[in-house]
């Protein structure tokens, strides 16, 4: 099925699905894990049934097919195509914050054109057609202003000094120390989706993903860009399917951060990067 049907339709049908499955998002907080994806990653039954059910419920209304984080699902690079991740957020929502949420977005031929954020335990649901504007809870907010660093609240993705792989611990320890001297008030929300939705809100002035798995940041990408944010990768590229990671944030906080991510080089080519991950 194309975007010929009315986006703002599909969004509303999207906004109905995910409220459908609110109550049972709620009442399985604190699932503990259920399949071992990795050795940092694991998913719980309540992602699986989640999936299955929202999936479900999404093919049957918009006719459009859904890829989800946990069964796959089609290309997404074709044509319309539902990305979903039942649970972002697994290791908050295991055990018992509330910084966790659903995440939907509509691809088209791999473009985000619909964002939705729902986080169900701080009551709230982020939601965004391309063009805007981003609602939030139902009521729109105005476009993100430009604005400082200095002044901001920036989300700052997983750490932890001794990772390796594709953008190494030590690095982030290194982007870390530079942004608490351009902005102290950094914050870990363990969250890309909650990181996402408040930059595209201005609650937080921008973002620093280093994961790069679509079904986490696309959904936060249409809302950003729906807010007049710029959205790129780490080495400040405009941002795809296919990216490594995101940076999102307020005009001009994104150049101040692309700033200072270009003075500690390319985050991919450190020798201590190790195995990819």
């Amino acid at each position: 099925m194309s975007l010929s049907r009315d986006p703002l339709e599909l969004l509303a049908i999207a906004s109905d699905v995910l409220d459908g499955a609110r109550d049972r998002f709620v009442a399985g907080l604190g699932a503990p894990s259920a399949v071992r994806k990795g050795p940092k990653d694991f998913a719980t039954a309540v992602d699986l049934e989640l999936e299955k059910s929202v999936s479900a419920e999404l093919e049957r209304r918009t006719g459009i097919e859904v890829h989800g984080e946990e069964f796959g699902g089609p290309e997404l690079t074709d044509g319309d195509v539902w990305i979903l991740d039942p649970i972002d957020g697994t290791f908050n929502y295991s055990a018992g914050l509330p910084t966790a949420g659903m995440l939907l977005a509509l691809l088209r031929d791999g473009v985000p054109v619909l964002g939705l954020t729902w986080l169900p335990l701080t009551g709230e649901r982020f939601a965004a057609a391309v063009g805007g504007p981003v609602t939030h809870n139902g009521l729109a907010l105005p476009p993100l202003e430009r604005s400082a660093l200095s002044d901001a609240m920036i989300g700052f993705g997983a750490f932890n000094i001794d990772s390796r792989g594709r953008i190494p611990g030590t690095y982030r320890f290194e982007l870390l120390g530079q942004l608490s001297r351009a902005s102290s008030r950094l914050r870990m929300h363990g969250s890309t989706g909650a990181d996402l939705a408040y930059t595209a809100a201005g609650i937080l002035g921008g973002a620093v993903v280093f994961g790069h798995h679509v079904w986490d940041n696309a959904a936060g990408v249409a809302l950003v860009r729906a807010a007049g944010g710029v959205v790129t990768d780490l080495r400040g590229d405009d941002w795809h399917v296919g990216s490594r990671s995101v940076l999102a944030a307020a005009p001009g906080v994104h150049g101040e951060l692309l700033d200072i991510l270009h003075s500690l080089g390319d985050p991919e080519n450190r020798p201590e990067g190790g195995p990819q991950q």
